[in-house]
């Protein structure tokens, strides 16, 4: 009888217990699982993969992803070796440790160590439940039993990563090292690792910030325990609890703040936005911005942007000099997209289409006098005229007069285009192109600024600097000849720089604007283009404020901290003409415009001074003449009235002349006449 119950029980035991494995095994699977893709920080990475800022979740908590690939190994062998020694082994729970720590908790009367899993802690963390009662630990377990059949280990080690506690509003390890050590995870030290091991075990009373004491004490026995399993060696754990814990928290990355807001509000779907920006150098120039406006008027604020001109990518952005309203400066405006007048610096623009269209060469003599087209009649910065000069020397002391007469040969219309042609959106006050807009009268942004110099700086071709790192570069548009790019280069790295300045060979302009309202410098070598604006936001006067003043030490100093020496330009292409006055076409000598064939010959008397306009201080011995070309010997008239005949000399000096206006003309033996209005005071 008993041979025959025996089998039967064990069939029955065998049968129970797959029945019970069964309901156990549809327990588990018949578990909701939680949301375990919960929300992470969106982060602006840089060119290198650093981040440059980042964004916090719901309730304003900092919750930034990470993998178990990109954190230190040796913080993760302590943590496991810690929390979960055989995380690897078990199924989710760990019924050996569990009976240890109930155990342990009825001997000793309370409790000495916990029996929760890695998973299980995963399992509170998704739920936000709490840790002591039975129901909630059956809960967790359940949870954590079916984490574990649909996940990986490693995605479960992520989670935990991810969502364990750190104090406030910081939660996972990324979160953790970059407020309590500001570094990344990827390279910690035992000390640091056994303090990110103890915090979230006790979150808030283990804060260095408001119990420094406890947080230290809590690592401590980690260390300890490390040690006896052998995790560390005695020495190590000796010398890590002489290290000291962090005593507060340190603030999120927020560089280049605008640009990061650009990324995200044109893909408000991505969580990770990669940047063409170098960090390093994004630090150093928001520095520089925040260091050039200390002591500087209220309400200034400054804007940068650097770019290699090669690839178009952008490797930093200032919008401001800080993020804020500090000294009522509007530091939340990006200044890089704000649209203001450009002064001078699109000057090197029009000289370089009217090379293009045979107008002039570098070396041809062109006319600063007054001039007047219809109403308009432009004026040099300081009143003055310097008569006739090459367009090399025109276009480096950035006069007015003279790129006005070359801007009404090209057109208008033409330097829009070219403008255009850049990737550049020029805005006209009066919707209509004219002559002022050469000087300044038209609208535009420091990126397109830049842009436009990136164009002249990469012989004639039009590139569209990005900052996003994943966008594909698009072919450029020829917008003028290589012959002439490279002479305007060659013509602004040979402008005066201001004594102590190291930045010889440096292709740069300057530029005011109506009323000092905005300081511009923009310049390039070989490589780079940087553009500095300095103004106010919104757009009231700043008294004193010059271009060459201001804005042009921080453009060298910018220069600095991108490289410690300029890259050279190339040679001039092989069409470059180079040759002297002397030797260009005739038509190129002397720049004459469409009207020529009206005007004087070559060789017909010129009164070289005073200029025609000029304004001038009388003196006892009275007005000096100067006469260039014609034939000797000369008559002078002074307001219609013969002053001398016979004059062999080509100056002289006219003692007949009164304070006031007067008219000087000069006839020569040919007949030939030349004449100028004067004001003496």
């Amino acid at each position: 009888m008993k041979q025959r119950v025996w089998p039967l029980l064990c069939v029955v035991v065998l049968m129970a217990f797959a029945a019970a494995r069964d309901a156990f095994d549809d327990w588990v699977d018949q578990t909701q699982l939680p949301a375990v893709l919960s929300e992470t920080s969106v982060e602006v990475l840089d060119r290198n993969g650093q981040l440059l800022r980042a964004y916090t979740v719901e309730n304003g908590i900092w919750r930034l992803g990470v993998t178990a690939d990109e954190v230190d190994p040796l913080f993760l062998d302590m943590l496991i070796a810690y929390e979960d020694k055989r995380f690897y082994a078990h199924a989710g729970v760990d019924l050996l440790a569990i009976a240890r720590a109930t155990l342990q908790s009825a001997w000793h009367g309370h409790v000495v160590s916990g029996g929760s899993t890695l998973t299980m802690q995963v399992s509170r963390l998704l739920e936000n439940s709490g840790t002591g009662r039975w129901k909630g630990k059956v809960r967790q377990m359940r949870l954590a039993w079916a984490l574990e059949r649909r996940l990986s280990k490693d995605r479960i080690l992520a989670l935990y990563l991810t969502h364990a506690p750190y104090g406030g509003n910081l939660e996972g390890l990324r979160a953790a090292t970059l407020s309590w050590y500001g570094k990344e995870p990827t390279r910690l030290t035992p000390a640091q690792a056994a303090f990110l091991i103890a915090l979230p075990q006790s979150p808030e009373r283990r804060r260095p910030d408001r119990h420094l004491r406890a947080a230290q004490d809590a690592r401590d026995r980690v260390l300890t325990r490390l040690e006896t399993s052998k995790t560390l060696t005695v020495e190590t754990a000796l010398a890590a609890k002489t290290e000291t814990i962090p005593a507060g928290k340190r603030p999120f990355p927020k560089l280049a703040a605008h640009l990061s807001d650009r990324a995200l509000a044109d893909t408000p779907e991505k969580m990770r936005h990669n940047v063409t920006l170098e960090k390093g150098l994004q630090v150093s120039l928001e520095r520089l911005a925040s260091n050039t406006l200390t002591g500087k008027q209220e309400r200034l604020s400054i804007a940068m942007l650097v770019a290699d001109h090669q690839t178009g990518e952008v490797l930093a952005s200032v919008g401001s000099g800080g993020y804020s309203n500090h000294d009522h400066r509007e530091g939340f405006v990006d200044m890089t997209q704000a649209v203001r007048s450009p002064g001078s610096t699109l000057k090197p623009l029009v000289y370089a289409l009217g090379i293009d269209q045979g107008l002039i060469h570098p070396e041809t003599i062109i006319d600063d006098r007054p001039v007047r087209f219809g109403s308009y009649a432009p004026q040099n910065f300081d009143g003055q005229f310097r008569g006739e000069l090459r367009v090399a020397d025109a276009l480096q002391q950035s006069l007015n007069i003279p790129v006005v007469l070359l801007a009404d040969q090209i057109g208008p219309a033409r330097i829009m285009s070219a403008m255009q042609k850049t990737g550049a959106a020029p805005r006209l006050p009066s919707g209509k192109a004219g002559l002022a807009m050469v000087l300044g009268g038209v609208g535009v942004t420091l990126e397109e600024l830049a842009q436009i110099y990136a164009m002249q700086a990469r012989g004639g071709m039009a590139i569209d600097l990005t900052w996003q790192a994943d966008v594909e570069q698009k072919t450029g548009t020829r917008v003028l000849s290589r012959a002439a790019s490279w002479q305007v280069g060659h013509i602004l790295s040979g402008i005066s720089l201001p004594s102590g300045m190291s930045q010889r060979g440096l292709a740069f302009k300057t530029g005011t604007s109506y009323g000092h309202r905005d300081a511009w410098a923009v310049g390039y070598d070989g490589q780079h283009v940087i553009a500095v604006w300095i103004g106010r936001p919104d757009g009231t006067p700043v008294p004193g404020a010059f271009g060459g003043d201001l804005a042009a030490p921080v453009l060298f100093e910018a220069f600095q901290y991108l490289k410690p020496k300029l890259d050279p330009f190339g040679p001039p292409p092989p069409e470059t003409l180079l040759v002297n006055a002397a030797a260009l076409p005739l038509p190129l000598q002397r720049f004459r415009g469409r009207n020529a064939v009206f005007e004087a010959a070559a060789d017909a008397p010129k009164l070289a001074f005073p200029p025609d306009g000029a304004r001038l201080l009388a003196t006892t011995k009275g007005l000096t003449i100067k006469v260039k070309n014609g034939e000797l010997p000369y008559s002078v008239l002074t307001n219609g009235h013969l002053a001398a005949t016979q004059v062999h000399q080509r100056e002289m000096t006219l003692s007949e002349i009164g304070k006031g206006a007067s008219t000087v003309t000069i006839v020569d033996a040919q007949g030939r006449s030349d004449r100028v209005s004067v004001w003496l005071d």
